[in-house]
């Protein structure tokens, strides 16, 4: 693809009106080889003849020297550099020497793990070691009938954290014989393991080990991440095992360009709003595909995937291109297995040209070679970004990304900063595997499986010691003869969901013709916000009118019907304090001043569709909105809130400003700033500016997780910590107005399941009014210390 000739062309085009914001080009970058240390047996050479590769990339020489000598190693290189190779080499050299070795790969999603599984096929039946090398996935799709086989075959198990958590480690004594020969442990996007999740799972790879100890293996851990700010210390954080970090890519990659694209104004005169951006995304695709562009497209929510593929359908049919309208799919979460990886197949074989896809298609999934990249709106983090870019250009030629704007305050902000996106260092993912309430449901998995012992405490680190006393004073656990019991009756695993949101699932069924048709599913968070009745639910281009929702039976009735709208949810959501903990002032180190006041507490949040409104396509005309009556979702959790003192809002208010606006902004500044104390993902917080329930201003954080996991009692304590931060991160920023680091909305958007074209998101709070409310809080007088 020429990416030059092919911009020229658009900005001659009849629709074009400066939408090009930036570009930047990022210029080619040849291979870097390098022979490993030891070589590899005849037959893998044979393997690396047939998939057309003459000599490793630096990284992948490497990887195998790291597992040569017993290293623990996380691979960090960009996308398609080949760092399957990293993990795979070192297991089928372990198989060829040992053929009783045993490895275990796990993968962040299913998908990826059944990707993998096809190239592993494909690989094995190349390098002719099928005696010996025996794949076989094992997750929630895998038939009851199939699983017993896989448990005594496969000698590389694919699985997924919660496969192996409630279903392979309670039940590790059928395991056995796996275990026992366990040699290697595949960690492959590591980037996906932030946050709760992330400290879940690390918890879930110490029992792994365990287990495997318990059987007599050790398994060195050969870990893999997209490109992020901190990999290695997440990598060791994860495993508990000190990581080799390589980092050195040596893959050669192609021309990129990567293109800022801002939709125009609908009226130049007023510049009230811009042109949709899920409209120019479609004809940005449009053009890529007839010019003979592999094309995939990311949508932030499922709604803009199928809105985007139901556009480029109409328009192709009335242009007369059913070729090309018979080469692209969408992709998202809900659509039944089958469905999924047929599509996947089509992408990968090449039978598709374009795929319109949310982030489900952002980790490694093989799309095959694809020569464009469109990202509709800014993805919440510069890793997603970059990782959503690189999907394109994932061999030597020249690509393109093109991110189209919302028109939202982060989306504008960064058409108007391009150095945002392309100087920014990348963000740092962050877990905390001993954090106490995490530490507790792991250890107490841990126990079901076998005893704890004081060995085994000390493996999961931190206060793991008096968890396990607390637990046993609670009866939870029962100590004997200095070691720990699992003491209910109940099934410990099942108690605990490593991703924090339901596993329960409500299926979209069509009834016609006397028969009945699943389409798909949709978790139960998510079916009050897209399958409520008189939802349009689009699938696969084809609008269905949801009749009825049986929350009992978790049953969605849908009918096809044509119609010219979509719908989306009217939310109403809350946060209340139902009761007080603990409350004292705010005491500064230093000086001992007391500056307002800090409460620690419970608060229930809750939301709640209680409408819905019907938006034209194309045009996003409102047309009608319906009340809905559905009942309301609720977390019941723990939270912190701060009130600044009085003489701090009387100081605002005689600088001209207003209290909401400065305490919005503190508030999204102690959602950034909280996390890199408490050990959290931000995605973990949210937070509120409150000044009717206790009848003054009031910010509230809160744990976005049922019961609460410890992150806003760390902020209660740490309250003057954290409020120094915010004031050295806003005046640390150098931006004149606000942005999005600092001020600007960390997560405070619409929920996911909106459509971004209807909603101007959250505005910045005003930087000058938070600086003066933040800088009278504290009593500076100078620079912040």
């Amino acid at each position: 693809m020429n990416v030059e000739s092919f911009l020229a062309r658009l900005t001659r085009d009849r629709h074009y009106r400066d939408q090009i914001a930036a570009t930047r080009c990022i210029e080619p970058r040849a291979a870097e080889y390098r022979t490993p240390v030891s070589a590899l047996p005849d037959r893998l050479s044979r393997l690396l003849t047939a998939e057309n590769i003459e000599q490793l990339y630096w990284h992948q020489a490497d990887a195998l020297d790291a597992t040569g000598a017993g290293e623990n190693f996380v691979v960090c290189t960009g996308t398609a550099s080949g760092k399957s190779l990293c993990f795979h080499l070192p297991v089928f050299s372990s198989l060829i020497d040992d053929p009783g070795s045993r490895a275990l790969y796990l993968f962040p999603s299913k998908a990826l793990a059944y990707d993998q599984l096809g190239n592993l096929e494909r690989m094995v039946a190349a390098a002719g070691i099928g005696d010996i090398a025996k794949p076989g996935c094992y997750d929630g799709d895998t038939p009851t009938s199939k699983r017993p086989g896989i448990r005594r075959s496969a000698s590389m198990l694919l699985t997924n954290p919660d496969m192996l958590h409630i279903s392979v480690l309670p039940y590790h004594a059928k395991w056995a014989g796996f275990f026992a020969r366990l040699k290697y442990v595949i960690l492959d996007e590591i980037h996906s393991y932030r946050g709760i999740f992330g400290s879940h799972v690390a918890g879930v790879v110490r029992r792994l080990q365990r287990v495997a100890e318990h059987y007599g293996a050790s398994p060195q851990f050969l870990c893999a991440s997209a490109t992020l700010g901190n990999p290695r210390e997440l990598a060791e954080r994860l495993t508990g095992r000190p990581m080799r970090l390589i980092d050195r890519d040596g893959s050669p990659r192609g021309r990129r360009w990567f293109v800022l694209w801002n939709p125009p104004w609908v009226d130049d005169a007023t510049r009230i709003s811009r042109r949709s951006a899920n409209v120019e995304a479609q004809r940005l695709m449009e053009a890529l595909l007839e010019a003979g562009a592999g094309t995939i497209a990311f949508g932030k929510a499922r709604v803009v995937a199928e809105l985007l593929y139901k556009y480029l359908q109409e328009s192709l049919t009335q242009r007369k291109r059913p070729d090309l309208a018979a080469r692209i799919r969408p992709y998202r979460g809900g659509y039944l297995p089958l469905e999924r990886r047929e599509i996947e197949q089509a992408l990968f074989s090449g039978r598709l040209l374009g795929v319109c896809s949310t982030n489900a298609l952002e980790l490694g999934i093989d799309v095959g070679s694809l020569d464009a990249a469109i990202l509709i709106g800014f993805p919440s983090t510069l890793c997603s970004l970059w990782q959503q870019a690189g999907r394109a250009g994932r061999r030597q030629d020249e690509s393109l990304a093109i991110f189209v704007a919302y028109d939202d305050p982060v989306d504008q902000y960064l058409m108007r900063n391009a150095e945002f996106i392309f100087d920014k260092p990348l963000e740092k993912a962050v877990i905390d595997p001993q954090n106490p309430l995490i530490q507790a449901a792991q250890l107490g998995c841990a126990a079901f499986e076998l005893p704890l012992s004081a060995d085994d405490l000390a493996r999961f680190g931190g206060n793991a010691a008096e968890v396990a006393d607390a637990m046993a004073e609670d009866a939870k656990l029962r100590q004997t003869d200095g070691r720990y019991f699992w003491s209910s009756p109940d099934f410990a695993a099942a108690k605990v969901d490593l991703r924090t949101i339901s596993s329960a699932t409500y299926a979209i069924v069509e009834e016609r013709d006397g028969k009945r048709e699943v389409l798909g599913n949709v978790d139960s968070i998510s079916a009050p916000e897209l399958i409520y009745p008189g939802a349009v639910y689009l699938h696969q281009g084809e609008s269905y009118l949801v009749r009825e929702l049986d929350c009992s039976a978790k049953l969605a009735r849908v009918e096809r019907q044509e119609v010219d709208y979509y719908t989306q949810p009217v939310l109403a959501s809350e946060c209340r304090i139902v009761g007080q903990r603990l409350t004292e002032p705010i005491r500064f180190v230093g000086d001992g001043s007391e500056r307002g006041r800090r409460c620690f507490g419970d608060v229930l949040v809750k939301w709640q569709t209680t409408a819905f409104r019907k938006f034209k396509f194309y045009t996003t005309e409102l047309i009608g909105q319906t009340k809905a009556d559905l009942p309301p979702q609720t977390i019941n959790t723990s939270g912190c809130w701060f009130q600044p003192p009085p003489d701090a809002l009387a100081a605002l208010r005689d600088a001209g400003h207003k209290a909401f606006e400065a305490l919005s902004g503190i508030r999204n500044l102690l959602v950034v700033v909280l996390p890199t104390l408490a050990m959290s993902d931000r995605y973990d917080i949210g937070g509120v500016v409150d000044s009717s329930q206790l009848g003054v201003s009031t910010i509230i954080l809160y744990d976005r997780y049922e019961g609460g996991v410890g992150y806003c009692r760390h902020g209660y304590e740490c309250a003057s910590d954290l409020l120094r931060m915010a004031a050295e991160l806003l005046e640390g920023c150098g931006c004149e107005n606000g942005c999005p680091g600092c001020v600007g909305p960390p997560n405070l958007r619409v929920a996911i399941h909106h459509d971004p074209d209807l909603y101007r998101g959250y505005e910045f709070p005003d930087k000058a009014a938070t600086q003066v409310l933040l800088r009278a809080w504290l009593a500076l007088r100078g620079p912040v210390a």
